[in-house]
């Protein structure tokens, strides 16, 4: 059997529990696909990417719906290293790659040092739905994962002071007519990370300009706490992704609704002046 056959099976055989039903589950409940889409599946070089590739592919071969597949790898100025490995692992598991070059990590570098991370995804993200429209896409899938959802609730209470999760989907503000699907919403990482070594697969860690310079962020520093506190109480992560969709606006000082900030004392009527009605 070919390499890619065998690894194939093992998303719908082994690994059918932690990543296909997650993966399929995704995409009901949140209603990522319809018929006739045309996604985009956007390939950084990674483990996830890769994986959400194979799922796409399997998916388009098992599933009911009918739809179109492009598989994009928008290159922000990874070096050659990089580069082969990312063709390399295109070829080892059979997926059409498209690469489109960019010179965001020169821009960054020139412009964004204060705020790298900030410009370099905004960068990223912007290339991606321009590359998408041009190949006649309506949807770009981004290969995140249940822990990078984890990591940006904590990531924005700790240093945005908001509670803001990462959506399973998006409509596109400025680009007219496209939307962005997250299909890996609910498979755990430690799940891609088994697959990956149990296929005896090397995927490219990170092509990021700031932690190959040796700087740690800040989602690198959640990650570790998170892996602290889910030795304390295992069900921390389960109970974190919960927490963003069973909100009691009962017992919110306050929220923002369509960019309107609403406090808990515009709807509060104290006992005193009830009886004085």
């Amino acid at each position: 059997m070919e390499k890619h056959r065998e690894i194939e099976k093992s998303i719908i055989k082994k690994y059918r529990k932690e990543i296909w039903s997650k993966f399929i589950k995704a995409i009901k409940d949140y209603e990522l696909i319809e018929e006739n889409d045309k996604i985009a599946v956007c390939i950084s070089g990674g483990k996830d990417s890769m994986l959400l590739a194979k799922c796409f592919q399997e998916l388009k071969r098992h599933g009911q719906k009918q739809f179109e597949l492009e598989f994009i790898v928008m290159d922000p100025g990874y070096n050659e290293e990089n580069i082969k490995m990312i063709n390399e692992n295109a070829k080892i598991l059979n997926i059409p790659i498209k690469i489109f070059n960019t010179d965001i990590f020169n821009v960054v570098s020139l412009y964004g040092m204060n705020e790298p991370c900030y410009l370099c995804a905004r960068m990223r993200r912007g290339h991606l739905y321009s590359i998408a429209l041009e190949l006649g896409c309506n949807k770009i899938a981004l290969g995140h994962h249940y822990d990078d959802v984890i990591e940006t609730i904590l990531l924005n209470i700790f240093y945005n002071g908001s509670h803001q999760t990462m959506m399973p989907k998006l409509v596109s503000k400025n680009f007219n007519g496209i939307e962005l699907i997250r299909p890996l919403y609910l498979v755990r990482e430690k799940n891609i990370i088994n697959w990956a070594k149990s296929n005896d697969l090397s995927f490219m860690r990170c092509g990021c300009m700031v932690t190959m310079a040796g700087n740690a962020t800040k989602r690198n520093e959640i990650k570790q706490l998170i892996n602290e506190l889910e030795k304390i109480n295992p069900n921390i992560v389960k109970n974190i992704f919960s927490s963003s969709s069973n909100i009691n606006l009962d017992s919110l000082l306050g929220y923002k609704k369509g960019g309107v900030k609403i406090s808990f004392l515009d709807n509060y009527s104290s006992p005193k002046k009830n009886n004085m009605l």
